[in-house]
């Protein structure tokens, strides 16, 4: 029969083991941007007062060193009261993909769209398939990767999920080929797909054309409170 000290030792061992097992959360923000690098040759990212500050000429992803399997991935995105065009999103599972002399970001999105369209907390393949969900009349190119989609319609708790102009939090999990989004606590997409398992995080400034013009913008996005949680 064992003691009560070895038993009393295999279970002290076992609640070690298990708190050492648990998810750790990291802040994927710091001052020096120490999580990030630049794949293109433009874009540009700063921190001002603790927000991450995006600004780009052209299409821009600023995306993690690391890359990431299964997680959690929690955010706020503030757009920008602009006149242009303004757009962006929370890439996952990015992959470097070559483009000319240098590269492009090519990955799932979850999306920020302030447009009419109301499509924010969709989920777009950038330099891919594009729309996954929902699904668009001309620019869906869905493939056997993408194996379901748990919500076929875009509701109306769904478009108006996004609140332009606040701050508006994003939440992304990535488990395996089963992947979901929420936006403000409302479930916007809920799809299982195949097409990459791993891959970068990346932060989307579309592009400005009034700063290519005139070199000046306020066509700015801001990031904040950035923390990715490894399942």
């Amino acid at each position: 029969m064992k003691s009560l000290f070895t038993i009393g030792l295999g279970l002290i061992l076992l609640a070690s083991c298990a708190s050492t097992s648990q998810p750790k959360t990291e802040n994927l923000l710091d001052p020096e941007l120490s999580k990030f690098t630049n794949i293109y040759d433009y874009g540009s990212a700063r921190m001002v007062d603790e927000m991450l500050e995006l600004s780009s000429t052209a299409n821009w992803f600023y995306v993690t060193k690391k890359t990431y399997k299964d997680f959690i991935l929690e955010g706020e995105i503030l757009m920008p009261d602009v006149k242009e065009y303004s757009n962006s999103g929370f890439m996952f599972r990015g992959q470097a993909k070559p483009k000319g002399s240098g590269f492009e970001a090519e990955g799932l999105q979850a999306e920020v769209d302030p447009s009419k369209r109301k499509w924010s907390g969709g989920i777009f393949h950038q330099a891919g398939r594009k729309w996954l969900h929902p699904v668009h009349p001309t620019r869906s190119e869905l493939d056997d990767d993408f194996k379901h989609n748990y919500l076929s319609e875009w509701t109306e708790e769904m478009a108006n999920a996004y609140k332009h102009l606040q701050w508006n939090k994003y939440r992304i999990e990535a488990i395996g080929s089963d992947i979901k989004v929420f936006v403000n606590g409302v479930m916007t997409a809920h799809i299982s797909d195949t097409k990459h398992s791993e891959g970068f995080i990346g932060l989307q400034h579309h592009g400005s054309k009034k700063l290519v013009e005139s070199g000046d913008t306020d066509n700015l996005v801001y990031f904040r409170n950035l923390m990715i949680t490894e399942l």
